[in-house]
């Protein structure tokens, strides 16, 4: 199966301060609120939600499709994910422009304060998918992550007339982004995938009841946290799947997008929704044990066991014949 996944590609500069941000907060004065953390470390990695997705994907053994725009500063990056199996050639460089920056600061009790400078993410709106399309030759899946609104929107509108199965993926730019771009978005969408924070927001800003949206998209994934993730069928079906215990809790950044890595891989080789689920539940979970969005490493006797030991002895089985590729 032939995925694109579209959305920002940045550098994360990732810092822990060791206390709790609430602490610092004055309840009466948060109209004039002015803070300063003092951090214990500073981490660059690699990141940005499509590579993170690509990354994840590259991982368990597919090859999928990133489309972003980057300044000229993405050389390096581009080597790492053309290691890790990432198709980069549909990435778009700026002549101008730095790729887009992540800063965000993560205190003891997991919670992130952060800030998003875009740079060359404002020119994806410059790409065409048709010429993508026709390079590999057809593509099977479309994902259109959080990216310069303009160039989700325009990727939502060539998905469907070219009808391309797409899946609506808007997450942090739902904030800022209108009720009826919002509505343009999941409109059609083969896939919807959000939080139940964003899950709510979308019906806030749209105007459509939670009925409603289920009737738009064929298949909508809810992330629930520690509860694990929720997945619905336009007839009706509902699963519900848990989360792998973490062995350790490191930095939370990024377990969303390998949530969708794994979801979207089991996707693409054909096994149960709630297969799909369970893969991305568990590849979320090594996110969370290590700093960083792109750091983890997968053994396939360690993931089995790990997988075994959740979802079962059968489940486990089930999905091996699709990791033969680790180590």
């Amino acid at each position: 199966m032939k995925i694109a996944i579209t959305g920002s590609i940045a550098t994360d500069h990732l810092m822990r301060f060791r206390g709790k941000f609430s602490d610092s907060i004055v309840a009466d004065k948060l109209d004039r609120i002015s803070l300063s953390f003092l951090v214990d470390d500073l981490e660059i990695r690699r990141g940005g939600v499509a590579p993170n997705i690509a990354f994840g994907m590259g991982v368990l053994g597919l090859r999928p499709i990133l489309v972003g725009a980057v300044g000229p500063d993405f050389s390096d990056y581009r080597s790492w994910l053309e290691r890790h199996n990432v198709d980069t050639s549909s990435v778009f460089v700026s002549e101008t422009l730095h790729t887009a920056r992540f800063i965000c600061t993560t205190d003891d009790e997991q919670n992130q304060l952060a800030s998003f400078y875009p740079g060359a993410m404002s020119q994806a709106r410059e790409i065409e998918l048709g010429p993508i399309n026709d390079r590999v030759k057809g593509l099977d899946l479309v994902l259109i992550g959080p990216n310069d609104p303009e160039a989700m929107l325009r990727h939502t509108d060539e998905c469907k007339f070219r009808k391309l199965p797409f899946v609506a993926d808007p997450s942090q730019q739902l904030a800022s982004m209108s009720g009826e771009d919002i509505r343009d978005l999941i409109d059609g969408a083969y896939i919807l995938i959000t939080n139940e924070y964003e899950a709510a927001l979308i019906e806030q800003k749209t105007g459509w009841s939670d009925d409603e949206i289920s009737k738009r998209v064929q298949i909508r994934v809810t992330t629930l946290g520690s509860n694990g993730c929720q997945v619905s069928q336009r007839d009706g079906v509902t699963i519900k799947v848990s989360v792998p215990p973490e062995e350790v809790k490191a930095d939370p950044t990024g377990v969303g997008d390998a949530f969708r890595a794994g979801f979207l891989s089991g996707f693409a080789w054909g096994i149960t929704l709630e297969r799909a689920a369970q893969v991305g539940s568990l590849l979320a979970t090594y996110v969370i044990e290590t700093v960083g969005t792109q750091e983890y490493d997968i053994a396939q006797e360690k993931f089995l066991q790990r997988f075994a030991n959740t979802y079962g002895q059968d489940a486990a089985t089930e999905v091996s014949t699709h990791l033969k590729c680790l180590r």
